[in-house]
């Protein structure tokens, strides 16, 4: 019996190994600090064609107001109006990602519209360090913080953004979020946007519906 017993516990050993080494294989280890500039691979499009944008987009302001603003001329009048005033989240959004190319439509409170298309630029720079802040995710070790930043070229901009988009129009799309050592649509809970050029500056921001915030005692 003894022995039986014996056979037992190291056959339970040998199959919880290789599931205890996958599971490790996402551990983040302390001073993680992870910088790199690469051709967007297979996973990330199918990452990126996951993550959903919440209906809800915020006009980045300083105490300029619409003064430190550029581009936006067509919802000026509207940045004093009751609507904006009384409603924070005065842009609505939708947001789709397909062949390469994101596609944001925005419309305010008043019903004006803005539309810009944005192609996937061939670098993309992936970020992630160990912040020392004391929290742990699942997979074990610190939990990371972590952006995907884009940068490339406006496509298009149509509605309220056309007075502001000429060639060459920049924008840099980032998004943000906490994890472990690999990454999942759920890690990124936030985004931001920033559009550049001769007649626009500007920058947009809001969360991401299918993100998953982690708790900070979460040890999962």
């Amino acid at each position: 019996m003894k022995k039986i017993s014996i056979v037992f516990i190291t056959l339970i050993a040998v199959i919880l190994l290789p599931l205890q080494a996958f599971a490790c294989a996402c551990c983040a280890e302390p001073g993680t600090y992870f910088i790199r500039t690469s051709k967007p691979e297979d996973f990330v499009l199918e990452i990126l064609s996951g993550i959903k944008f919440d209906d809800a987009a915020y006009l980045y302001m300083t105490e300029a107001g619409f003064d430190g603003i550029k581009g936006l001329d067509g919802i000026a009048k509207d940045y004093d109006s009751n609507d904006w005033t009384a409603s924070p989240e005065f842009f609505s959004l939708t947001n789709g990602f397909a062949s390469k190319t994101w596609k944001f439509n925005f419309k305010t409170k008043t019903g004006k519209i803005g539309t810009l298309v944005l192609p996937m630029p061939l670098q993309m720079l992936q970020f992630k360090a160990d912040i020392h802040d004391g929290k742990t995710g699942g997979g074990g070790g610190p939990l990371l913080y972590k952006e995907w930043r884009f940068k490339g070229n406006v496509q298009t901009g149509n509605g309220f953004f056309a007075s502001g988009i000429v060639k060459p129009t920049t924008y840099f799309l980032v998004l943000q979020g906490r994890g472990n050592g690999c990454d999942n649509v759920e890690d990124f809970t936030h985004w931001r946007l920033e559009i550049n050029g001769k007649r626009a500056d500007y920058a947009y921001f809001g969360e991401l519906s299918s993100g998953s915030s982690y708790d900070e005692d979460d040890n999962q």
